[in-house]
């Protein structure tokens, strides 16, 4: 799939932890080996950093900033990336709306989002879910009705991530309540600081606050921040929704999570006065079980980037995100298992500090593990996808 070699690979691994073991603060690393969700301050840092070495958004054309790297590299790079604990950049311009605008953006789009994208400076997110539009998107309420030289844009939107940080949103609009459901709708972008945008925290149970409700009221939005042709939205949609399954597939992270178990069960006594918990074999056997089904997971993510599954890219899309979700469940409620009672607690005292904790990774744990039984819900429950894939992917 890939022309580099063996040592040019391994070459490329150290260049990459190098640099994340040069550049990333103790803070930073503390905060995303504890499970708080990453600040602002650290997205945008770290955004900062990556896009002085030209390593922002590697997947993005190399006309618009990208690098060039194979799509080998590219994993790679992300894999390394979370084994050093490197906060997560914030997905929605990088991974979302960034390659809807490089494919369906006008020139002035690009030229105006583009760069604030790839430097971090500026902030998006995503209004598509709506209290009665979750994963029956299509049937999304919030209107836009267009007056002169501007949408008029009246709705709510939901479980909207990040929106308090974002300094715009890319919203899906109904533009035509005549039409089939699909038909009727326009994707527009929209500065977080318009008058008539309200945003409301939704604190989940993690007790974080990452989720959010938006509220617009008689919102004025130009013209020119229409992505493409009104009434097309549902494509731009379906596209962004591929792009966003397919970075649902959690690889990087779960493999760093599973390195992680398998360290933990090592510490950890099976009962008292026993050995290590991975010496027992109920219990090395489910970690086994997680580890052949994650390599499976990853050849199957290698096959789709390489387009050698002979799938509809959807249907693998699908593929990939219901077992992208099944597995970081599935590592983070075996670390609650291997940790106990150590594992009660949401949060260490601070970032920084483990007070308080018997075991050195159990900060975190129940928070991660909690926050993670929405992966299999974002994005398009997994019923949904089933649904994508027997449509899609086995015509039926």
């Amino acid at each position: 799939m890939d022309d580099i070699n063996a040592s040019d690979l391994a070459a490329f691994r150290r260049e990459v932890r190098d640099f994340a073991q040069a550049n990333l603060t103790p803070e930073m690393r503390d905060r995303v080996r504890q499970g708080f969700h990453a600040t602002r301050q650290d997205m945008a840092d770290w955004n900062r950093i990556l896009h002085g070495r030209g390593w922002s958004a590697p997947h993005w054309p190399v006309e618009h900033g990208g690098t060039g790297w194979s799509a080998l590299q590219r994993m790679v790079f992300d894999i390394d990336m979370a084994d050093c604990d490197a906060p997560e950049l914030s997905p929605f311009g990088l991974f979302l709306i960034g390659p809807v605008l490089h494919r369906f953006g006008s020139e002035d789009q690009k030229r105006r989002y583009l760069p604030g994208i790839l430097d971090g400076s500026t902030f998006w997110c995503q209004g598509y879910s709506e209290p009665n539009a979750g994963s029956d998107l299509a049937s999304l309420r919030t209107r836009a009705v267009r007056d002169g030289d501007h949408y008029v844009v009246n709705g709510q939107k939901i479980w909207t991530s990040e929106a308090h940080y974002a300094d715009m949103i890319f919203c899906l609009v109904r533009t035509d309540t005549g039409a089939k459901a699909q038909a009727g709708i326009t994707m527009l972008l929209i500065d977080m600081n318009t008058p008539g945008i309200t945003v409301r925290p939704i604190i989940t149970q993690d007790m974080a606050r990452y989720v959010n409700e938006v509220f617009f009221e008689d919102v004025r939005v130009p013209v020119e921040n229409r992505v493409g042709d009104e009434n097309k939205g549902w494509t731009y949609a379906k596209f962004l929704l591929e792009n966003e399954r397919t970075a649902s597939a959690y690889l990087p992270q779960s493999k760093r999570d599973l390195k992680r178990l398998k360290a933990i069960a090592g510490r950890m006594a099976a009962d008292e006065g026993d050995g290590p918990l991975i010496d027992d074999p109920a219990f090395d056997a489910e970690i086994a079980r997680a580890e052949i089904d994650l390599t499976a997971h990853e050849m199957m993510i290698w096959r789709v980037l390489s387009d050698a599954t002979g799938i509809d890219s959807a249907a693998a899309a699908s593929m990939i995100k219901i077992r992208g979700a099944e597995l970081r469940q599935r590592i983070s409620a075996l670390w609650i298992e291997a940790l106990g009672p150590h594992a009660l607690p949401l949060y260490g005292p601070k970032p920084d500090s483990n007070t308080g904790f018997g075991e050195p990774d159990a900060p975190g744990a129940m928070s991660q593990f909690l926050i993670r039984r929405a992966v299999s819900i974002y994005g398009g429950t997994n019923e949904i996808q089933h649904e994508i894939i027997a449509k899609r992917g086995l015509r039926l």
